[in-house]
């Protein structure tokens, strides 16, 4: 028998039939029917067979499936959570054997993430304690709430917060913080309304309201270091990497201006801008260095990234120069 290190990868039609009849026999409902139809499928082709032990090697390894998609085995009628949980168990058949490394990288866990958001696309989900997260584009958060803490894990994006009273407090008797988790720390609110970014190498904190406390994590995720927490008070705004806290300044009078559609540039370079503007806006967008420094100030409206393109021959000198319809530069005019 062929190595599976060795084996070629499993076809992604293959796979993803696989993963249906993997969450189709695990839900209460699942029938004499559905046991005999899997039977059928697997016997048509080895191919199969193999994609279907796969799935039972992933199952074993890891517990069902890592992770909340076990809630996914609930019921073959749970809509988006489940068609979710069918294409990532597709998704680590066709990676196998390199599945558990897919399984931890960046995009896989905002595209397994329990709310995330489209490019362009806004969300706001209402916790089960009451407190209110909003996400904009390209955002993902998971949440864990248990008897001792409400946590919000900020996987991608940018989100905003705003915290309720705990409910569980009153029949326990006991406070559970609330807690917002990114990769560079761990933030406790205090009572408070407030945003965060996560960036590439660091995170970004805005206090509109309350207090929120940061505490970074040390040189191992998880770990967090002896330093005191640093607070920052409503109309601060920082941001924090592992190492280090950047001093505190006056909170950006705009910092949630993409709440109402609106991106506001104050003497903003055009390298700058564009880089924001590409969060909404699917495909490339790029800029000649010729004209990179060049500065730029207004509101844009952000449900019509086109028309803020177009705009801007008329503030600046540039032109707008489409290879495709995704794949915008903007280079010198003339």
């Amino acid at each position: 028998m062929m190595r599976p290190d060795l084996a070629p990868p499993i076809d992604k039609t293959v796979a993803l039939q696989a993963a249906e009849y993997f969450f189709v026999l695990r839900a209460p409902e699942a029938t004499k029917a559905d046991i005999e139809a899997c039977a059928r499928w697997r016997a048509a082709a080895p191919e199969h067979e193999r994609a279907w032990q796969h799935a039972q090697d992933i199952s074993r390894k890891f517990g069902m499936v890592p992770g909340h998609l076990a809630n996914a085995t609930l019921g073959r009628h749970q809509g988006q959570a489940r068609r979710q949980a069918v294409k990532t168990l597709a998704l680590l058949l066709v990676a196998a054997p390199a599945g558990w490394m897919t399984w931890h990288s960046q995009p896989a866990r905002a595209w397994r993430a329990d709310y995330r958001t489209a490019t362009g696309e806004r969300m706001e989900v209402v916790l089960d304690d009451g407190s209110k997260v909003t996400l904009n584009t390209q955002s993902a958060i998971d949440v864990a709430f248990d008897g001792t803490q409400r946590l919000v894990r900020l996987i991608d994006g940018e989100i905003l917060i705003e915290t309720a009273a705990d409910k569980g407090a009153a029949s326990s008797g006991r406070y559970r913080p609330f807690l917002v988790e990114t990769a560079e720390g761990q933030l406790r609110a205090l009572g408070t309304r407030f945003i965060v970014r996560q960036n590439d190498d660091f995170s970004r904190l805005a206090v509109l309201e309350g207090r929120v406390e940061i505490n970074r994590f040390g040189a191992r995720k998880g770990d967090l270091p002896d330093s005191a927490p640093t607070v920052v008070a409503a109309g601060e705004q920082t941001r924090f990497s592992a190492h280090d806290i950047v001093e505190k300044r006056p909170l950006d009078p705009h910092a949630d201006s993409w709440l109402q559609g609106e991106l506001y540039a104050s003497d903003m370079r055009l390298d700058d801008f564009l880089a924001e503007l590409q969060r909404y806006r699917r495909g490339i967008l790029r800029c000649d260095p010729a004209v990179a420094s060049l500065r730029i100030a207004g509101v844009f409206q952000l449900k019509d990234t086109e028309q803020v393109l177009h705009s801007l021959p008329n503030a600046l000198p540039v032109n707008v120069r489409y290879r495709t319809r995704y794949w915008v530069t903007l280079v010198p005019s003339g």
